[in-house]
């Protein structure tokens, strides 16, 4: 699906349980299936699991966010939290390249609420390390085409 707009469509959210507890797992260190390359990179106050080769994407990047009840206590600052995620994500999706099929969690590590500023430049650098990680995985696509 192209994405049209500035919506936040439902085929971009990761709703496949087998899918998100394989990149939670793979988070926390142990091995993935084989033949799954899983990538992680931390940008303070986001940290980001994905891979570029999953098995339940449609044609656009699908993606869920985490704010552990370990980090901010209060229901109401891990919603704010989620939505300044959500909002950062939905404006900055541009910065992965067309076509890019990725599942990704993005994890909450900072201890207190942050301003949407500090989230924003935080998913700009890490949309920007998911994208540079496709580009090698379409490359071999289009070689393989030719």
């Amino acid at each position: 699906m192209l994405i049209k707009g500035d919506r936040l469509y439902k085929c971009e959210k990761l709703c496949c349980a087998q899918a998100i507890d394989a990149l939670f797992v793979a988070g926390r260190g142990h091995k993935a299936e084989a033949g799954d390359p899983i990538y992680s990179a931390m940008v303070y106050p986001w940290r980001a699991v994905w891979r570029t080769e999953g098995r339940h994407q449609p044609d656009c990047a699908q993606f869920v966010i985490s704010v552990p009840k370990k980090r901010l206590r209060h229901a109401v600052d891990r919603v704010q939290m989620r939505r300044r995620g959500r909002e950062a994500y939905r404006l900055n999706r541009a910065l992965l390249p067309a076509g890019c099929r990725a599942e990704i969690v993005f994890i909450y590590i900072a201890d207190g609420l942050q301003t949407y500023s500090r989230c924003e430049r935080s998913f700009q650098k890490l949309l920007k390390r998911i994208s540079e990680s496709y580009k090698p995985a379409a490359g071999k696509d289009n070689e393989a085409t030719d």
